[in-house]
């Protein structure tokens, strides 16, 4: 089975750990809305067990207390944070982890999100439907400049991703201020995010990097994306 991620990063912006509390909660919340995958979480150990005695409430109280401790802070600048669903399929689960806060180029703020694995919940999660819910919940939580989902076999996409720099998912979300979307070919899809942005929607279908038609379709729009320059990351 093809497996996926979500992924948002956003450049050098310095918060408090109010202001990042907020944002989680926002997340957690809208994110536990899309799916009862993400009804409950757990603090992320690498000890199964030891995770699961650490339930907790994606709360904006939760979080505070979190970015008090030691081990979830960056330094003075900024705060990392991972989670876990409590799933054990391929050892990791729903495994979730962000870093925001930071006004520092190398401490990269962004959320990546493992999307499901196991059975029945990755056939429900795994849709046009439910993922442009999830991006939306990175969207409206964390202002990205960026998001997209994509295909863990997809290797070049999962470099810019995990790096920051803009990549083509099978959904992929570019803020405003990086500019208008041109056009693109069909069967693409591209609608309003709130007031935040535009989401770009490849196929209505699973996308795959086995079907050599998804593959030129996300070429296509990615060599029309870099024309606009709308895939790089900027710094400040």
């Amino acid at each position: 089975m093809e497996l996926f991620q979500a992924g948002a990063h956003w450049t050098c912006r310095e918060e408090t750990a109010e202001a990042c509390a907020r944002r989680a909660e926002v997340f957690f919340q809208r994110l536990g809305q899309c799916d009862p995958a993400y009804a409950r979480w757990f603090e992320y150990v690498y000890s199964r067990r030891n995770a699961l005695q650490l339930p907790f409430e994606p709360t904006y109280d939760t979080f505070l207390r979190f970015f008090g401790r030691k081990k979830y802070r960056l330094g003075k600048d900024g705060f990392i944070f991972d989670a876990w669903t409590g799933q054990e399929q391929r050892g990791r689960g729903g495994l979730l982890n962000f870093t925001c806060g930071s006004g520092l180029p190398f401490y990269l703020n962004g959320c990546l999100l493992y999307l499901p694995r196991e059975e029945p919940a990755a056939t429900r999660v795994l849709t046009v439907s439910v993922l442009t819910e999830v991006v939306r919940a990175m969207v409206l939580a964390w202002e990205p400049d960026s998001c997209a989902v994509i295909s863990e076999k997809d290797v070049a996409s999962k470099k810019a991703l995990e790096t920051g720099e803009g990549c083509i998912g099978w959904l992929t979300y570019i803020a405003n201020h990086r500019g208008r979307v041109p056009p693109l070919p069909k069967p693409v899809r591209v609608e309003p995010m709130e007031d935040k942005g535009t989401l770009i929607i490849l196929t209505p279908e699973r996308f795959s990097v086995r079907n050599p038609a998804h593959v030129s379709l996300a070429e296509r729009v990615r060599e029309r994306l870099e024309s606009a320059e709308m895939l790089t990351r900027r710094a400040g």
